[in-house]
């Protein structure tokens, strides 16, 4: 009687595919751990290469650290105008206010209603005029910074007085050459200015902080008595010009000149 091959159950089956498959799952999952290890290793090990995005206008510095494109020199994109006011403004050793009290002392119970900073012309220099009564003095050379007041008696006469903007001391004074008229819209401004310009220039550095180079008592669009300041900045030499109300000393207006 031949023999039969039992073929085995298929329980038996079942279990040996399952054993097949676990052993398959265990080499995969193997596997992968490795992919896994050895990628993270080369990330270690590989250096980060720095790439910048296509907005980033930045740059790295000699020392390694990242900087900003830098802006023009102030020497680059400075106007006639700053560059005058920086050249001029430093050379001038004398403060409007110690200026202004040399003015004053000029003209008997005179008033300043002007005073600005300025390069010494050439007419400045020649012999019109008179000395200073009190302390004659040569003038100084052409170009060289001066302080031109006008300060005005009580009837409205103006006296123009030079002086040096480094010594301090006045080199002439000359009458201006005014008619009745003239005199009269000086003597109604000096009574319409219950503000000293001490007080004005106060409010008007209050707001705008530099070096004064120019004070002025003069009448606005609207009629009214105003001091009008110039203070430069020498951090951008731009010159801001103030109205200040010449009765009670408020900013009427402000105006920053950048030429």
């Amino acid at each position: 009687m031949s023999s039969v091959r039992r073929l085995p159950p298929l329980r038996s089956m079942a279990v040996i595919c399952a054993l097949g498959s676990s052993a398959l799952l265990v080499t995969g999952c193997t596997n992968a751990d490795t992919t896994r290890s050895s990628v993270a290793e080369a990330a270690q090990t590989t250096p980060a290469t720095n790439t910048a995005s296509p907005t980033d206008t930045s740059t790295a510095s000699p020392t390694g650290t990242s900087t900003g494109t830098t802006s023009p020199s102030p020497s680059e994109t400075m106007t006639d105008d700053q560059s005058e006011r920086q050249a001029l403004v430093p050379l001038a050793k004398v403060t409007w206010d110690k200026a202004a009290d040399t003015a004053v002392k000029e003209v008997p119970e005179g008033k300043l209603v002007d005073l600005e900073l300025k390069r010494t012309s050439a007419e400045a220099t020649e012999s019109t005029g008179s000395p200073s009564p009190s302390t004659p003095n040569p003038a100084p050379s052409q170009g060289a910074p001066e302080w031109e007041a006008k300060v005005a008696a009580s009837d409205g006469t103006v006296h123009r007085i030079d002086i040096d903007a480094v010594s301090g001391k006045v080199f002439r004074t000359q009458a201006e050459d005014q008619d009745a008229d003239d005199k009269q819209q000086i003597a109604d401004l000096l009574k319409k200015a219950t503000q000293t310009p001490e007080q004005a220039v106060k409010a008007a550095t209050d707001k705008a902080k530099g070096t004064v180079t120019h004070v002025e008592l003069d009448e606005n669009d609207d009629q009214k008595a105003i001091w009008s300041v110039d203070v430069v900045s020498t951090d951008n030499w731009n010159k801001t010009t103030l109205d200040v109300d010449a009765t009670n000393g408020k900013i009427l207006r402000e105006h920053v000149d950048r030429d």
